[in-house]
């Protein structure tokens, strides 16, 4: 699973869990699952001694996924 869809898969559990009201508490619990999915990151990388992030699955910015197209 990637970083990213852990932190939403946490940040959803997160979320159903705590009942956050308005955009305060909706940001700390996204926080929350951003800062669950960074430090799984992070054990991974420190257990296999290999980086997480490639150029394999970095998803290119808007203006270079338009360049690529043409």
């Amino acid at each position: 699973m990637y970083p990213t869809l852990l932190g939403e898969a946490s940040t959803t559990a997160i979320v159903r869990s705590q009942n956050p009201v308005g955009f305060i508490q909706n940001r700390q619990s996204a926080r929350q699952g951003g800062k669950i999915a960074g430090d799984a990151r992070k054990a991974l990388e420190h257990k296999t001694g290999e980086s997480v992030v490639s150029e394999d699955i970095f998803l290119p910015s808007r203006k270079k996924a338009k360049m690529l197209k043409k």
